[in-house]
């Protein structure tokens, strides 16, 4: 018996040494060379879009902005940086979803689209011009003024993640 408890025992022990350990990876960090790229030029996003909502150009520009600061070490200048990011929001739109049977929307979903011109002097092949978009659903018993603010919150971060990541990550 005391053959089969210490195997027993180391078994038992792996598996749970095993199933504790976890890894954790987080894809943020940019891959800036940082020998030759040291500052980058972002200008505020204008809100262009035909609906607009008047606090999403200063937040979503705040928040590119932030990211940028928390997640490299570029210094943030006004203009002439070694990366530049300028865009403008081009689209905050409403669309009503999944009719029902009352032929009003039961749902409806915002959107919204940020187009970017990205330019980097120290490698111009990564300059791109490209628009962004990401949306939110919420239901009809909701009103627009009533879950605006956090949808907003929402959408921007996920598009200023997009940019991010195909800016100066490389994903």
């Amino acid at each position: 018996m005391k053959n089969l408890r210490t195997p027993l025992i180391l078994f038992v022990f792996s598996y749970l040494l095993a199933i504790s350990c976890s890894v954790s990876y987080k894809f943020n960090d940019a891959s800036i060379d940082y020998s030759k790229v040291k500052s980058i030029a972002i200008t505020d996003f204008q809100n262009r879009a035909t609906l607009v909502y008047p606090p999403l150009a200063e937040y979503f520009s705040e928040h590119i902005r932030d990211v940028f600061s928390k997640q490299t070490r570029l210094t943030q200048v006004r203009r002439d940086g070694d990366l530049s990011l300028e865009g403008e929001i081009v689209e905050y739109s409403l669309q009503p979803l999944s009719i029902g049977a009352d032929a009003l929307a039961a749902e409806t979903r915002l959107t919204i689209t940020v187009r970017v011109r990205f330019a980097n002097d120290v490698k111009p092949s990564e300059d791109f011009e490209r628009s962004f978009s990401a949306n939110r659903t919420f239901p009809s018993t909701s009103t627009l003024t009533d879950v605006q603010d956090q949808l907003m919150q929402e959408i921007t971060e996920e598009l200023v993640d997009n940019i991010y990541n195909a800016t100066v990550a490389n994903w």
